[in-house]
């Protein structure tokens, strides 16, 4: 923790007054989520959850994720356009989990009847975490890459302002100044408004594929409001609705309710409580249409945690990207230990491996959204279940990355106000834009920090255990 932060910490009363200013600046600046009493309506709402002051990050690191997040873009597109890769690495997966066999088959009959989509938009969100080291020195470790559905670019971009005024209550004016300002809603939407450009239909509307509870409506409204400022229309749609309304004219151009629709934004889709028959059809119908998905099932394929094991194998990048060494050297040097768990000899010895030091692993489905991974004694007992079935192939194991804890307060409306041994995650927003072959964006579009007592193991904002956060650049 920053040496200026220590002396507020203990000063109860300075908490208490900063505390109450923070969550008013919050309310008054929209970092705002529904209620879990209230979710489908807007008339009562209250502020996202958010720590009192910015956490702590060094600067080095931060500027290296930050660099490496073009090359990471590039490795995604890259991927989802080798069927090859794609088929060999996710085969043993298909078999046992039935959620990216579904995926997997409609990804094979697009191909199979032809693209009609020529125009790619990828929004992603790399995640990383500061490995301590015994000797003290930190380091940047990928935790993953959601390519799907990656949230919170919206709400953080609220967070900063929020903070700077904290610090200045607190008398750190000086501190507040070096906050860096940080606004991935208005990237994220740059790379759907090129997407829609190119498109090339002035009268077609833009799509948010959105979830039936939407609790986090506001996260999502910062991106459409700057979309909005640039006169692009923008509608938003459950599956459901694009089960009983959407259609494909002749040219596969997709319509909802008699409007066309150039871009489909998913913030939705990446779970299997999603998907009913209904939903599988119109995914389905998606993924058929000349639209711009965003992002396309190739895409979603990418984001596998199976994938993100492949690729940590020697080789593989140097494979998918001949003629970008630096890039995947860049690449290589955020990668955790990542294992396979596939049936054989080598699978065999880590599933051994991590039954003996559970503490040393964490075990990760192929899922997206948090609160899915398994830690310590719950992953020894999972792994012993299935070490000898198929099953275990549905799972990859990755190193437990160890970060330094720091003090810090989470505001949570109606929680006491109380310190706690927190840790962060830091994620940068990437956006990028292919037409045909030719990459015409590539862009980082901004970052999230989130933060959460050490005491939760996994899980994010929308999960109701992180809560955003600035980072304080050391």
């Amino acid at each position: 923790m920053a040496a200026g932060w220590r002396d507020v910490v203990r000063d109860p009363a300075a908490v208490r007054d900063a505390a109450a200013v923070a969550v008013d600046a919050a309310l008054l600046a929209g970092g705002l989520m529904r209620t879990g009493e209230q979710p489908h309506s807007s008339d009562v709402v209250n502020y996202a959850p958010f720590t009192l002051l910015p956490s702590v990050v060094p600067r080095a690191l931060f500027e290296q994720a930050y660099a490496v997040q073009q090359d990471f873009n590039l490795l995604v597109d890259t991927i989802s356009q080798n069927k090859e890769f794609l088929e060999q690495t996710l085969a043993s997966t298909i078999k046992v989990d039935d959620f990216t066999a579904r995926l997997f088959r409609i990804y094979m009959q697009v191909l199979e009847e032809g693209l009609a989509q020529t125009v790619f938009l990828g929004i992603n969100r790399s995640d990383y975490m500061f490995d301590c080291g015994v000797d003290g020195t930190t380091a940047l470790k990928q935790i993953e890459i959601n390519t799907i559905a990656a949230s919170f670019g919206g709400l953080t971009s609220r967070t900063a302002d929020v903070h700077g005024l904290v610090l200045k209550v607190l008398g750190k004016t000086e501190e507040a100044s070096r906050l860096l300002p940080n606004n991935p809603a208005k990237g994220l939407a740059l790379g759907i408004a090129k997407a829609w450009e190119l498109y090339g239909s002035q009268s077609a509307v833009v799509m948010f594929l959105v979830e039936e509870v939407q609790r986090n409506i506001f996260d999502q409204r910062c991106v459409e409001n700057e979309l909005w400022k640039r006169n692009i229309r923008v509608i938003r749609r459950r599956f459901r609705d694009v089960f009983e309304k959407g259609s494909l004219d002749d040219s596969r151009r997709l319509y909802m309710d008699g409007q066309e629709v150039a871009v489909v934004y998913y913030r939705e889709g990446y779970v299997p409580q999603t998907y009913d028959q209904q939903n599988w059809e119109a995914r389905l119908l998606l993924e058929r249409s000349r639209a711009v998905k965003c992002p396309d099932i190739a895409t979603q394929l990418a984001g596998t945690k199976k994938v993100q094991q492949e690729l940590s194998r020697p080789g593989t990048l140097e494979k998918l990207l001949p003629g970008h060494p630096e890039a995947v050297a860049r690449m290589r040097a955020t990668f955790a230990g990542l294992y396979s768990l596939d049936e054989g000899e080598e699978g065999d010895k880590i599933a051994a491996k991590a039954i003996a030091d559970p503490e040393r692993f964490v075990l990760k489905p192929q899922r997206e959204g948090g609160g899915n991974n398994l830690y310590g004694e719950e992953l020894r007992k999972v792994l012993e279940k299935i070490r000898d079935s198929p099953e275990r192939t549905s799972y990859i194991l990755m190193d437990k990355i160890k970060p330094q804890p720091a003090l810090n307060y989470l505001l949570r409306a109606h929680s006491p106000l109380q310190v706690s041994e927190c840790i962060s995650e830091l994620g940068i927003f990437g956006v990028y834009v292919r037409q045909g072959q030719e990459l015409v964006l590539n862009e980082a579009a901004g970052h999230l920090l989130r933060t959460k007592a050490i005491e939760h193991a996994d899980g994010g904002v929308a999960a109701g255990v992180a809560v955003l956060d600035t980072p304080y650049l050391v």
